[in-house]
């Protein structure tokens, strides 16, 4: 009966080591998970779909070659200033490199992004602060170069 009761115990105590380790896994699939539905929403020409998954706050921070802009509101007309064709958009391409975890709320991800155009193309490094606000994955700093 003891046997029973330790091997049950054991079993459980796998179980809920198994659990937990898949927990830690989440956050970075949900987040692939949304990066690529970032680049489908790109490469249909829909920046407003590509921008559901940056916190729309005044707080949101966007670091580029022309400075920090604030807000989602500023990302948003800034991307649609500077992206304002499907020929310019061409086809985007994430490659995440690392993924660090910070929390249960907070990951952090560094990759390379790759804008494929008819004649040319673009690219270059992110570095993305995703937290998860009100039970959703969002982008609250990004760092494109």
């Amino acid at each position: 009966m003891k046997l029973k009761k330790h091997f049950l115990a054991f079993i459980l105590f796998a179980f809920s080591l198994n659990l937990f380790s898949q927990h830690k896994l989440l956050p970075k699939q949900e987040v692939e998970e949304i990066m690529k539905k970032q680049e489908k929403a790109w490469n249909n020409f829909d920046i407003d779909g590509f921008m559901l998954y940056y916190w729309n706050s005044d707080s949101l921070m966007f670091i580029g070659s022309k400075g920090i802009t604030y807000g989602w509101k500023q990302t948003l007309e800034n991307y649609k200033k500077n992206y304002s064709s499907k020929e310019l958009m061409g086809e985007l391409i994430f490659t995440n490199i690392s993924y660090e975890t910070l929390s249960t709320t907070a990951l952090h991800v560094v990759g390379k992004w790759q804008i494929k155009r008819k004649d040319s193309q673009i690219g270059g490094y992110y570095s993305l602060l995703w937290k998860k606000i009100n039970d959703k994955w969002v982008i609250v700093r990004d760092h494109t170069s």
